[in-house]
C-alpha cells in the first residue's frame, strides 16, 4: 500500500478522539466514513466536525469553501460491514477495552479489502494483542492521535510484533499528509512514549506528597518555575483527568508490576469520582476554590531532582530497548506534551550520573520497585549521555519545522517548513528557531540571513492556535510561552548580522511579528498582512505591540493591531514596513540577491550599527555611545582599509570582519 493508494478512511468511533480524527482526515482531503454504533452517537460526532470547521473558517484558519468542502467529505454510518467495505484504511478509535476492541477488529477484518491498512488509536493497549483478532497482523499498527486532534502535532506510530516496514511507513506517510508530525514507536511498549514519560512522572508526584516528602504546592511550584514545565504534575493530572492517567498507570502496572503501582492518593481520587477539571474537583478545587492557583517560590531542590531522577530512568529504558532514540523521545514529548525541551536534553543536562545517585539512594530508603535503576539507565551513566544528540553525520541538526540551507554568497536560508499547516508557528518552530540561531551566530562563513515560508502559500500564518490555545485553564504556560516567543524573536533582531524576510504569500499574525524582527522586508505582490489577534480576542504576544511601531510608528500600528484587517504588499511598502515589492516569479532570485547583496558588508559595521540602533530606540544618548565606540573599534580594521583601497582602485571590497 502507498500513499497515493488511499482515498478513503474509515474512522471507528465517533467520540472526541474520533470525530477529531475524522476532521483531520476530511481537512487533508480523504473521504472519511464515520461509523458508531448507533443514529445518535454518529450523528453527535457529524455535528461535531461541523461545528468544529465552522468555528475554524470564523477565526480564518481555514476558509469557509475548505470547511465546506471537509464537511462533505465526510459521511456518518451504522452499519459497520457498509463502512469499512470500500475502505483503503482503518482507524479505530473506540473505547480504552481490550476485549470490545478484539471484537471489532474480529468483524473489520471480515468485511474490510485485503488490501486495506488497520491502525488503532489505543493510548496505552497492546497493539500486538489487538491485532491478532485479525489475520493481517503485518498490516495492522499502532497510530496515536493526542487530544484534540484538531489541535495536536504529534501522531505516535507504534509497530506491533508482527507489523511491516511497510505498514509502518505509509501510515507514517498518511500522518504527515494530514498535517501531523510522526514518531515511530518501534517496540509495542505499555504507554508507549509520550505516557510512557508523563504517567510515571504524574505517579511520583503522587508519591512524594503521599510519602510526606513534599506538598501539592511545592511539586507544582518545582516542576512548573523550577523544572520548567508547562504545568505543575498536579495540575496537569487535574486537566487531563485523574481517571485517565489512572487508566494507564493501572495498565502499565498490570503488565509491568510493582514499579508502577498507583499511589494511594490517585487511587482514592478516582474512587471518590474526583477526576479533577472535569468533575469540579480533584487535586485542586475548582468549584469552591481557586482551582490550581501554584505559588512561585514554593520550589523544593529534592523533589526536583527526585522527578528528574525517575524521568531519566524512564527515558533510559527506552532508548536502552530500543523502543525510540533520544531525540525522537524528546521530539514525542516536546509535541505531545508541549515540553519546551524534551526529557532527555533536560536529563543530559542535569546530569545524568546525579540523577542515578539519586534514583538508588531512593531505592535504598524506600524499597519501592519504583525507584529502581534500569539496567540501560546504569551504562548511559558510564557513557556519560543517552548517546543521540539529535545531529546527523556531518554535524548539521535535522530540524522538524524549518530547513537550514547554505546558497552560497555567504548566505543562511532558513525556510519556515509546515507548508500544510500554513507555516503557522508552533512551540517546536520557537524550538528549532533558537537551535538554528545557535548554529549561525557560531558560523564565521555566513554574513546574511535570509528567511522564507515553504509552500509558496504563506510566509506564515500566524501562531498555530490549534496546537498552542485551549479553552479553559491553558496547559500550555501561556506568560512562559510569550516570553519564549519574544526572547527567539528577539535574538533574530538582535544577531549581528542583516536579516531579510522574504514575503510570498500570507503574513499573518505571529508570522508578521516574526518577520517584524527582520532588518529588511521584501514581498510579492499577492503578498497579505495582518495582525488578527483582535478576532481571537487576543493580542499580539510575541513583540508585535513594541516592534510593529517602531517601523511603521505607533498610530499606523495601532490601525493595524486594532482592526485586525489585511493589508496587501503595496501599502504594507507605503506604511514602510516592505522595503521592497516584486512579481511572484521574480520572488527566488530577487530574495537571494538582497541577502547576498547584504552579505558582502563590512561585517564588523554591520554589528555595531545594528547595536547602536537598537540601543538608540529606548535610549537617545546610549545610543549615540554606542555609535561613537562602534566607530572607534572600526576606523582603523583592515575592513576600513579594504574599503578604501577598493573606492580607490574602482573595484569591489572583500570584507573579511577583521
Amino acid at each position: 500500500m502507498e500513499l497515493d493508494q488511499i482515498n478513503t478512511i474509515t474512522v471507528l468511533g465517533a467520540g472526541n478522539m474520533g470525530h477529531g480524527i475524522a476532521e483531520v482526515a476530511a481537512l487533508a482531503g480523504y473521504d472519511v466514513n464515520l461509523r458508531d454504533i448507533n443514529d445518535d452517537l454518529v450523528q453527535d460526532g457529524y455535528d461535531k466536525i461541523e461545528w468544529s470547521l465552522n468555528k475554524l473558517a470564523e477565526k480564518e484558519a481555514i476558509t469557509q469553501d475548505d470547511a465546506d468542502a471537509a464537511i462533505d467529505r465526510v459521511t456518518p454510518i451504522v452499519d459497520l460491514e457498509e463502512s469499512v467495505e470500500d475502505t483503503d484504511f482503518v482507524i479505530e478509535a473506540i473505547v480504552e477495552r481490550m476485549d470490545i476492541k478484539k471484537d471489532v477488529w474480529g468483524d473489520v477484518d471480515e468485511y474490510a479489502p485485503e488490501h486495506a491498512v488497520f491502525a488503532t488509536n489505543t493510548s496505552s493497549l497492546s497493539i500486538s494483542e489487538i491485532a491478532t483478532a485479525t489475520d493481517r497482523a503485518d498490516q495492522f499498527c499502532g497510530m496515536h492521535f493526542f487530544n484534540p486532534p484538531v489541535r495536536m502535532d504529534l501522531v505516535e506510530v507504534i509497530s506491533g510484533a508482527e507489523t511491516s516496514e511497510a505498514t509502518l511507513d505509509v501510515t507514517e506517510d498518511l500522518a504527515e499528509a494530514m498535517g501531523k508530525t510522526p514518531v515511530r514507536v518501534r517496540k509495542d511498549v505499555p504507554g508507549f512514549i509520550v505516557n510512557r514519560i508523563l504517567v510515571p512522572l504524574m505517579n511520583e508526584a503522587a508519591w512524594l506528597v503521599h510519602d510526606g516528602t513534599a506538598t501539592i504546592a511545592e511539586v507544582d511550584s518545582t516542576t512548573k518555575f523550577d523544572i520548567g514545565l508547562p504545568m505543575g504534575s498536579f495540575e496537569l493530572s487535574d486537566y487531563v483527568g485523574i481517571d485517565v492517567g489512572h487508566h494507564v498507570l493501572d495498565y502499565m502496572h498490570e503488565e509491568l508490576g510493582d514499579r508502577y503501582e498507583p499511589c494511594p492518593m490517585m487511587v482514592e481520587k478516582v474512587e471518590n469520582e474526583e477526576f479533577g477539571q472535569k468533575s469540579g474537583k480533584g487535586f485542586y478545587d475548582y468549584e469552591d476554590g481557586d482551582g490550581a492557583d501554584i505559588p512561585m517560590d514554593e520550589t523544593n531542590a529534592e523533589v526536583k531532582e527526585r522527578l528528574l531522577a525517575v524521568l531519566a530512568n524512564e527515558v533510559a529504558y527506552l532508548i536502552g530497548d530500543d523502543v525510540a532514540s533520544a531525540s525522537e523521545i524528546d521530539q514525542a514529548v516536546k509535541l505531545g506534551g508541549r515540553w519546551p525541551k524534551g526529557p532527555a536534553k533536560m536529563t543530559d543536562e542535569y546530569g545524568l550520573n546525579k540523577l542515578y545517585t539519586a534514583l538508588e539512594s531512593a531505592y535504598e530508603d524506600t524499597e519501592h520497585a519504583r525507584y529502581e535503576p534500569y539496567e540501560a539507565f546504569e551504562s548511559f551513566v558510564d557513557e556519560g549521555f543517552y548517546g543521540d544528540s539529535g545531529a546527523d553525520e556531518e554535524g548539521e541538526v535535522d530540524f522538524d519545522t524549518l530547513n537550514l540551507h547554505y546558497p552560497g554568497d555567504k548566505v543562511a536560508h532558513i525556510e519556515l517548513n509546515r507548508p500544510q499547516q500554513m507555516n503557522s508557528i508552533s512551540l517546536e518552530l520557537i524550538e528549532d528557531l533558537d537551535a538554528a540561531l545557535d548554529i549561525l551566530e557560531d558560523d564565521d562563513e555566513v554574513r546574511a540571513i535570509l528567511m522564507t515560508g515553504a509552500g509558496g502559500k504563506a510566509f506564515s500564518a500566524g501562531a498555530d492556535f490549534m496546537s498552542i490555545a485551549g479553552g479553559g485553564a491553558d496547559p500550555f504556560g501561556a506568560v512562559e510561552l510569550s516570553k519564549f516567543g519574544q526572547e527567539t524573536f528577539g535574538r533574530l533582531e538582535e544577531i549581528e548580522m542583516p536579516v531579510v524576510a522574504a514575503i510570498d504569500g500570507y503574513c499573518l499574525g505571529g508570522g508578521m511579528e516574526l518577520a517584524t524582527c527582520a532588518d529588511v522586508r521584501i514581498a510579492t505582490t499577492r503578498s497579505n498582512f495582518g495582525q488578527p489577534e483582535f478576532n481571537l480576542g487576543l493580542l499580539p504576544g510575541w513583540g508585535g505591540t513594541q516592534r510593529l511601531q517602531r517601523i511603521v510608528g505607533m498610530g499606523r500600528a495601532k490601525e493595524i493591531i486594532f482592526t485586525a484587517d489585511h493589508y496587501p504588499a503595496d501599502e504594507m511598502a507605503d506604511f514602510g514596513f516592505v522595503n521592497e515589492v516584486v512579481e511572484p516569479d521574480e520572488f527566488e532570485e530577487e530574495a537571494h540577491a538582497y541577502a547576498a547583496k547584504l552579505a558582502g558588508g563590512p561585517p564588523l559595521a554591520m554589528r555595531y550599527t545594528k547595536r547602536a540602533m537598537h540601543k538608540g530606540w529606548d535610549d537617545h544618548e546610549a545610543g549615540l555611545e554606542v555609535e561613537s565606540m562602534g566607530f572607534g573599534h572600526v576606523v582603523n580594521s583592515e575592513d576600513v582599509h579594504e574599503g578604501i583601497n577598493a573606492f580607490f582602485g574602482d573595484g569591489k571590497p572583500e570584507f573579511q570582519g577583521k
